[in-house]
C-alpha cells in the first residue's frame, strides 16, 4: 500500500517532455460525414489537444485514487495546480465524511476446516469470534429468534430485507457473528450503507459455500466455526472537490448565468480509475485550458468533485453549499464520467428523469453538426448530475454505454484508453457550453429550474441486498 502512496511521479516526466506510453486506440468509425461548423464551433475546439487529455490520465491513473487518502489529496493537488496554470483563481472545498478500510485479513474454519472464501462488507467490523453455528434463515427476527442463535454465529441467506437489516437483527437476537451467504452463483459483496455500534463481525460467501456450511450444521449440530476479521476501521475523513470559475469576458454583456461542466477524481479501492474517472477528469481540465480566452457572456465552472464512489458525496456537498441565488443563475451541469474505455460502448448522456434538457438539447445539436447523429440520451443516475438535477438544475451525464468488462476492477488502465472517444466527447461538450455561453447566441434555450424529487436512488441499491 505504501508503494501506491507515491502516486503522480509521471507529473516530472510529463513536465519534462518526456514520453507516455501510447494508448490502444479504437479503429475510427467511417460515418462519410463533413462537418459543417460555425466559427463559434471552431473557437470551440480548434486548441482541444487530446495528447494532453492522455497525458492527464497517466498521471491521475498511476495508483487508485480512494475517497479520504493521500492520493486523492495528491488528484486535488494536481488538479489545482493545472487549473492555476492555465490563469484560473481555483476554489479548493474540504468537506468530511464517515470513511471505511478494508480489512487486512480474513478467515473463516468450520469444525476445524478452511477452504473458505470468505468476503467482507464495507462498514463491516473487526473481530475474532469462535461459537456454534446457527441456522439463521433470512435474517428476520422471526428467523433468528426460532433458531435461537444468542451467544451463536448466525448462517443467514441473502434475500428480502438488506445486508444491514440481517446483521443487525442478528446482533439484536444475541448473536455474536454472522455468515451471509449468496443466493445465487458467484460471490457475494455489498456494503452495510454506514457504521453503526450494533454491527456485529460478519462475512460473506458463495452459495455453494453456505450450503456446504448448512449441511455440516445439519449432520452436527454442535459445529463450531472460527471467524476472525483484521483491520477493518471506520473513521471520519477529510475530501474535497476542485472549482475553477471562468468570469464572463465583458461585464456589461453578463447574462448572470452559469454552467458547470463536472467530474469526479477519485476511484475505486483496488482500482487506478483510468476510465472512471481520470477520463473525465482530464476532459474537463482541458475543456478549462482551451476556453479560458474565449469571449463570453456567462459565467463557466470547472469542477471535479472527491468522493463520488462513495454516494456522490462531493457533489451533493457542492450543490448543498449553493446559495439559492447560485442555483437560480445555474442553467445546466455537464457531468463526464467514464467517456474513454475503447471497449466500452457508445457515447450517451443519462438524464436523471430521462427528459431532454437544456443539456440534452445543446448537445444533441453540436453532436449533430459534428458528427451527423445526434447523441441519444436516456434515463440514468448514479453520477454526480443527480444533485444537479435535484435542485432543478438541467443537468446529464456523458458516458460511454454499455460500460466496459473491468469497470471498478484492477484492469481500468491507461492502455484501455481510447483517445478517438476522449476527443469526441470532448469536442461535443465544448461546442455545446460554447453555443450557450458566446455573446452572440440569439437562440437560447434555458428551461426554469424546478426542484425535482428523485423517487430512485440507483447508488447502493444492489450492493445492500
Amino acid at each position: 500500500m505504501k508503494k501506491k502512496l507515491a502516486a503522480f511521479s509521471l507529473a516530472a516526466m510529463l513536465a519534462a517532455g518526456a514520453a507516455v506510453p501510447t494508448a490502444v486506440i479504437a479503429k475510427p468509425i467511417e460515418t462519410g460525414y463533413t462537418q459543417v461548423l460555425d466559427q463559434f464551433d471552431k473557437k470551440a475546439i480548434r486548441k482541444i489537444d487530446v495528447d494532453r487529455i492522455y497525458n492527464h490520465i497517466a498521471v491521475l491513473s498511476e495508483a487508485p485514487r480512494v475517497a479520504g487518502t493521500d492520493v486523492e489529496d495528491r488528484a486535488a493537488d494536481y488538479l489545482r495546480n493545472e487549473f492555476k496554470s492555465y490563469g484560473y483563481e481555483v476554489e479548493v472545498q474540504p468537506f468530511t465524511f464517515t470513511g471505511y478500510t478494508e480489512p487486512t485479513r480474513l478467515s473463516l474454519t468450520v469444525d476445524g476446516k478452511s477452504g473458505f472464501s470468505p468476503g467482507n462488507f464495507t462498514y463491516g467490523i473487526s473481530g475474532d469470534v469462535t461459537a456454534v453455528l446457527a441456522d439463521g434463515g433470512l435474517g428476520t427476527p422471526a428467523d433468528l429468534e426460532k433458531a435461537d442463535v444468542s451467544g451463536k454465529i448466525a448462517v443467514i441467506r441473502r434475500g428480502d430485507i438488506s445486508f444491514a437489516e440481517k446483521v443487525i437483527n442478528a446482533s439484536r437476537a444475541g448473536a455474536v457473528g454472522v455468515i451471509l451467504y449468496n443466493n445465487t452463483a458467484g460471490p457475494l459483496s455489498g456494503t452495510l450503507g454506514n457504521h453503526d455500534d450494533e454491527l456485529i463481525p460478519a462475512v460473506s460467501l458463495t452459495l455453494a459455500e453456505g450450503e456446504a456450511v448448512l449441511a455440516q450444521l445439519a449432520s452436527d449440530p454442535g459445529t463450531k466455526a472460527h471467524l476472525l476479521i483484521e483491520g477493518a476501521e471506520t473513521s471520519e475523513r477529510t475530501s474535497h472537490n476542485v472549482i475553477a470559475t471562468k468570469k464572463p469576458t465583458n461585464k456589461q454583456k453578463d447574462t448572470g448565468d452559469i454552467i458547470a461542466i463536472s467530474s469526479h477524481m477519485d476511484s475505486v479501492p483496488g482500482a487506478p480509475g483510468a476510465n472512471d474517472n481520470a477520463s473525465g477528469t482530464a476532459v474537463t481540465l482541458e475543456l478549462a485550458r482551451v476556453m479560458k480566452n474565449l469571449p463570453s457572456d456567462t459565467e463557466i465552472r470547472f469542477m471535479s468533485f472527491g468522493a463520488e464512489e462513495l454516494g456522490l458525496l462531493g457533489s451533493r456537498h457542492y450543490v448543498s453549499e449553493l446559495t439559492e441565488e447560485e442555483k437560480d443563475r445555474m442553467i445546466a451541469n455537464f457531468n463526464l464520467d467514464m467517456v474513454g474505455s475503447r471497449d466500452a460502448g457508445d457515447l450517451t448522456m443519462w438524464t436523471v428523469d430521462g427528459q431532454a434538457n437544456l443539456v440534452t438539447d445543446l448537445s444533441q445539436d453540436s453532436s449533430e453538426r459534428l458528427n451527423g447523429k445526434a447523441t441519444p440520451f436516456a434515463a440514468g443516475g448514479r453520477s454526480d448530475h443527480v444533485p444537479f438535477h435535484e435542485a432543478g438544475i438541467p443537468a446529464a451525464l456523458f458516458i460511454h454505454s454499455p460500460t466496459e468488462p473491468w469497470y471498478h476492477s484492477p484492469e481500468d488502465t491507461l492502455d484501455k484508453i481510447s483517445k478517438e472517444k476522449l476527443e469526441d466527447t470532448a469536442k461535443i461538450v465544448a461546442t455545446a457550453v460554447y453555443d450557450r455561453a458566446r455573446f452572440d447566441n440569439q437562440n437560447r434555450k434555458d428551461k426554469k429550474r424546478v426542484e425535482n424529487k428523485v423517487l430512485i436512488d440507483a447508488f447502493y441499491e444492489e450492493a445492500l441486498r
